[in-house]
C-alpha cells in the first residue's frame, strides 16, 4: 500500500524536525520546504496527499502561499502556526484551509488530525440522490461533481464539497450539527460547531444568489442546516 506523502512548510528547524520525526514513525513519507514559492513548486511537481503549512514565513506568508495553493491544487492543507487569534484562524480557514491548529502543538493530535482529513479525502460517504439537481440560475452535478452558476462553474475545495454533496445529497431533511461533522471530519469534530457553521458560510457565498433571490441553505438554531428541495421538472 501506498504511504501518504505530507509536506511540511515551515522555517522553524526544531518544528521542521518534530514534525517529520513524527510523521515518519507514523509510517508517511514527509518533504519539507521553508518558503511558500518552494512549497507552491512541490505541490506542482510532487503532488502530496497533505500539507502542513505555517503562516509567519520569508518573502511569502502562509496565508498567501494558500491563496496560491488553491489556485492550482485542492490538496488539504492543515495550518500550523504560532498565530492563534480568532481573526487568524477564521482567515486560514476562510482561505481554504482544511484545519487549524496552534503552536505550541501536541504532535498526536497534529497526527490524529492529519489521519482524520485524509481517511474523508479518500471517500466520504455519498448519499443516494438525484445525481442532477436543479435550482434558479444554479445546477449542481453530484455525480460528475460539477457545480455552475448562470453557466460558469463554481470552484469549490474538497472540503466544501464534500459539504455539499452531504446537504445536497439530503435536500428537503435538516441535518444535524453532529451529522454533517462526524459524517465530513470525522467523530472527533462532532462538537465543532463554529468549525461547521464558518464552511456552511463560505458555501452559501460561492452558491446563493448576492441578490437574496432564494435562499439555498437554510440555518435551524441548536439544530442544523436544511438544503432546499430542487426544482421539479
Amino acid at each position: 500500500m501506498r504511504k501518504h506523502l505530507i509536506l511540511v512548510v515551515d522555517d522553524e528547524p526544531p518544528i521542521v524536525r518534530l514534525v517529520k520525526a513524527k510523521l515518519r514513525v507514523d509510517g508517511y513519507e514527509v518533504l519539507t520546504a521553508t518558503r511558500g514559492g518552494e512549497a507552491l513548486a512541490i505541490v506542482n511537481q510532487e503532488s502530496p496527499d497533505l500539507v502542513v503549512l505555517d503562516v509567519m514565513m520569508p518573502d511569502m506568508d502562509g496565508f498567501e502561499t494558500l491563496r496560491r495553493i488553491r489556485q492550482q491544487s485542492t490538496v488539504p492543507v492543515v495550518m500550523l502556526t504560532a498565530r492563534g487569534s480568532d481573526m487568524d484562524k477564521l482567515k486560514g480557514l476562510q482561505s481554504g484551509a482544511d484545519d487549524y491548529i496552534t503552536k505550541p502543538f501536541n504532535p498526536d493530535e497534529l497526527e490524529a488530525r492529519i489521519a482524520a482529513i485524509l481517511r474523508r479525502t479518500a471517500g466520504v460517504h455519498q448519499p443516494e440522490s438525484e445525481a442532477v439537481l436543479h435550482y434558479p440560475g444554479l445546477v449542481i452535478d453530484l455525480e460528475r461533481k460539477i457545480v455552475t452558476a448562470d453557466g460558469e462553474e463554481v470552484r469549490l475545495s474538497r472540503t466544501e464539497w464534500d459539504l455539499l454533496s452531504q446537504l445536497a445529497g439530503n435536500a428537503g431533511r435538516v441535518m444535524m450539527h453532529t451529522e454533517l461533522l462526524s459524517r465530513i471530519w470525522g467523530p472527533e469534530y462532532r462538537n465543532e460547531t463554529q468549525y461547521l457553521r464558518t464552511w456552511v458560510s463560505r458555501l452559501r457565498a460561492k452558491l446563493e444568489p448576492k441578490d437574496g433571490s432564494f435562499t439555498l441553505i437554510t440555518t435551524y438554531p441548536g439544530m442544523g442546516y436544511r438544503f432546499e428541495s430542487p426544482a421539479t421538472t
